[in-house]
């Protein structure tokens, strides 16, 4: 294929093949931003659709003779695509205990709040986990130390932010090495019980994974009766706290 050339040719330049990939990276950068700049981020003019998705959660506290039900609704941003996230919009505790009518409906509200503000709402968790209840707080199943229902519902926020993927969860390295250490200690403690007598061996036969040694200590950062000594340094079996850094 010919072409006629209608003008003289003052100068030329010939593209080197690196400078050809330059040029396509920053083309694959300004489609890329482009994409971006259409990403929809949650802030409060994003209006509320007709349908969210929710999940219950149930609170049974012993200091108070019915459960709290706490439903937190989703909104769904860039639905389809490759940025598409799940952000919590609102939030409702319901209780057949009339009591805590008026708090809850305060507490619901500040809270659904923060979550259209946008940004980062995890700080939340810690601030709900952080609340002290003056008579002295419980123990849910399994060991686990509650100040008080206001910071179970911290906990029960943090967990549903786990779940859609807002707060990332431990990393597995950590969690790898924690395993290591309840395994050894499970071993040892089995060691132990063939000194003992049949009913203390069904006893520790029956055990979950998730059941701490009666020995143990409350630790500080989760709450849960798992403070063990570990090679010369008291480290929680719950969450991997380790005084010893």
């Amino acid at each position: 294929m010919s072409v006629k050339i209608s003008r003289k040719i003052a100068s030329y330049e010939v593209v080197k093949p690196e400078e050809l990939e330059q040029l396509a990276a920053e083309a694959a950068a300004q489609e890329e931003a482009e994409k971006l700049a259409e990403v929809v981020h949650l802030h409060e003019r994003v209006e509320r659709p007709e349908i969210l998705a929710g999940t219950t959660y149930k609170i049974r506290s012993p200091l108070f003779e019915h459960a709290l039900y706490v439903t937190i609704n989703d909104i769904i941003l860039n639905e389809g695509t490759e940025h598409e996230t799940h952000r919590p919009f609102e939030i409702f505790i319901n209780s057949k205990n009339m009591e805590h009518f008026q708090w809850a409906v305060a507490l619901t509200r500040l809270m659904s709040a923060v979550f259209r503000k946008g940004g980062d709402v995890t700080f939340i968790v810690e601030e709900l986990k952080a609340v002290f209840d003056p008579r002295g707080g419980y123990y849910k199943s399994g060991g686990i130390y509650m100040p008080s229902v206001v910071a179970e519902l911290g906990l029960v926020v943090e967990d549903h932010m786990k779940r859609i993927g807002l707060i990332r969860s431990d990393d597995p390295a950590e969690r790898e090495a924690l395993r290591k250490k309840k395994q050894a200690l499970k071993d040892a403690q089995k060691a132990k019980s063939e000194t003992e007598s049949s009913a203390e061996k069904a006893k520790d036969a029956g055990e979950s994974a998730d059941t701490f040694p009666p020995n143990a200590e409350l630790c500080h950062k989760c709450h849960t009766k798992a403070m063990m000594v570990l090679d010369g340094c008291q480290t929680c079996l719950s969450c991997g706290y380790s005084k010893c850094g």
